[in-house]
């Protein structure tokens, strides 16, 4: 809980940090050419992974997505986005550490394990934590808060698919693509930006509202006068 005088202006930058990290998700097409090379390296060779195959990694994060998000929602009001980012960052940055292990030992259900599963959980969490605490601090400025989390979304790939470029060129050899040893620098970097901004959380005091607004008539604000279970409001 935050403390009186908090600076809410602060929690943006922990929401974004949260959201660039798993907007990488839109950038992973950026690996299937060389991890379809795994093993020829310069070109496919018997044994290497084709493109189709892999693109399963990207389905099955995003139906993970929206499983664990509208699965863990309740949990996450509950138990508060703090815990729901952490668990976010474990899930986001393990399913990259799962996948270089995939690659390194050539096992495609590795990868789609990793960041197929795992991850999927990771991005789900890490979706849906940041924008939930947001409208939190800015019931004056619903659009702006939730516009300001998807921004992260979306532009996590702008900057991820150059890392992970440059990444897999640095680390590339005669007899590697690169591509393990930038799945595990990349989940080390994105474990550590998603658990920074988890660790920055706070939650506005019960009933707090900014200061000098006024809810309209009939308005629920944070403090959640009428506040319902999930089940509720489904019927």
């Amino acid at each position: 809980m935050a403390a009186p005088g908090y600076n809410r202006w602060l929690v943006p930058p922990a929401a974004l940090a949260i959201h660039l990290s798993i907007g990488m998700a839109y950038g992973f097409s950026v690996f299937w050419l060389p991890l379809s090379r795994a093993i020829g390296i310069t070109e496919s060779a018997p044994g290497d992974w084709r493109i189709s195959t892999l693109g399963w990694m990207f389905t099955l994060f995003f139906v993970m997505l929206g499983s664990s998000a509208a699965a863990f929602g309740p949990w996450l009001e509950r138990e508060g986005p703090r815990k729901a980012g952490v668990v976010a960052a474990c899930c986001w940055g393990g399913g990259f550490f799962i996948s270089a292990l995939g690659i390194w030992l050539h096992e495609v259900w590795l990868l789609w394990f990793g960041s197929g599963v795992i991850g999927g959980c990771g991005l789900g969490l890490g979706y849906i934590s940041p924008v939930s605490t947001l409208i939190k601090w800015f019931p004056d400025r619903r659009g702006m808060a939730t516009g300001l989390a998807i921004m992260g979304f979306g532009g996590g790939a702008m900057i991820g698919t150059p890392l992970a470029d440059l990444l897999m060129r640095y680390f590339q050899t005669p007899a590697s693509v690169g591509v393990w040893e930038t799945f595990a620098v990349m989940g080390a970097l994105y474990f550590a930006a998603m658990m920074a901004g988890a660790l920055a959380y706070r939650l506005p005091p019960p009933a707090w509202t900014p200061a000098g607004w006024t809810p309209p008539p009939g308005e629920v604000t944070s403090g959640a006068v009428r506040a319902v279970s999930a089940s509720a409001a489904w019927t």
